[in-house]
């Protein structure tokens, strides 16, 4: 049971994770950007390993002011406490999010930080000798969700469905190219009530691994309220916005 509910949170909020190598074609582009406001976000968590239903809680607190952001996701269950968390600081530039590090951090697992060298232009990978170059715009695990946000926040009119939104995203391992494709506008049932979200779905990298499916709310700041991902194997993992406290 502790290893189907490690299993599940794990690949729940790993917030979008691919597996891809870093050799794929560099997406960044430089797009005008509007970030949401700082805050904290708390969600519902449902999961079902192996055909095992679980259930717990999680938070992410977003932050930025004076040209610096910081984002933390944490995952918490009754049976075990806090068993993860994310982090992602860095600065705003012309892209817009530039991480300076992401670090990871699971329970049972070593922790792991990537740093972003800006100025040898170089990433080090947290769990890889290989390294990254920076060209500008790259994204890591954490902050690719809220730069969308950021870039839909100042052209929402540009999101229509059918549309796809890339970003290069760097985790622990490797790097790879995300592409976002609108679905639509779908109404999804939060603690703070209906709310009308675009729908984003990414896709598996390479027809295989792991589905995204996110929901940004364009009333509520574009903040995500859920967050789908389905396994190849069946297994599901879903967060659902409760509420949301500004800072």
């Amino acid at each position: 049971m502790k290893r189907t509910l490690r299993t599940a949170v794990f690949s729940g909020l790993a917030m979008l994770a691919g597996a891809a190598g870093a050799q794929d074609d560099h997406p960044s582009v430089k797009r005008p950007f509007d970030l949401p406001p700082s805050a904290e976000l708390t969600y519902s968590v449902k999961a079902s390993s192996h055909g095992i239903p679980l259930s717990g809680n999680g938070t992410i607190t977003w932050q930025h002011g004076n040209g610096k952001y910081t984002l933390v996701t944490e995952a918490r269950s009754g049976m075990f406490g806090k068993v993860l968390e994310y982090r992602s600081e860095g600065t705003i530039d012309a892209y817009g999010l530039a991480p300076d590090t992401y670090h990871e951090k699971r329970i049972r697992k070593g922790a792991g930080t990537t740093t972003f060298g800006r100025e040898a232009k170089t990433i080090n990978l947290a769990d890889s000798e290989n390294t990254v170059p920076i060209h500008g715009g790259e994204q890591d695990r954490s902050s690719a969700a809220w730069q969308l946000a950021a870039v839909a926040r100042a052209a929402p009119q540009k999101f229509t469905p059918g549309t796809e939104w890339n970003f290069y995203v760097v985790g622990r391992r490797n790097a790879e190219t995300w592409s976002f494709k609108v679905v639509g506008t779908d109404t999804v049932k939060t603690g703070m009530g209906d709310l009308k979200a675009v729908h984003f779905s990414k896709a598996p990298p390479k027809g295989k691994g792991q589905q995204v499916d996110l929901w940004l709310a364009p009333a509520l700041e574009w903040y995500p309220v859920r967050l789908v991902f389905l396994e190849d194997d069946g297994d599901s993992f879903e967060q659902l916005l409760d509420k949301v406290t500004k800072k």
